[in-house]
């Protein structure tokens, strides 16, 4: 199992409804929520699986949505 973890100096919450699954091919979507409310859509995709080393690809949408 993989968990999404981010590090920043302004840490956003991440939302991820699911767990992802360590093989290649694998996706998920993850949400990332600002301090102001915004959020914005990340696409996690594993690309290769080799023993215990996971490679994912990010994908972030191409802009954050506006808070509300």
């Amino acid at each position: 199992m993989i968990k999404c973890s981010l590090s920043a100096a302004s840490k956003p919450d991440v939302t991820r409804p699911e767990v992802l699954e360590g093989k290649a091919g694998a996706t998920t979507r993850c949400t990332l929520t600002a301090a102001d409310g915004s959020t914005l859509g990340v696409t996690v995709t594993v690309s290769a699986v080799d023993g215990d080393n996971v490679d994912l690809d990010l994908k972030a949408d191409d802009a954050p949505t506006p808070a509300s």
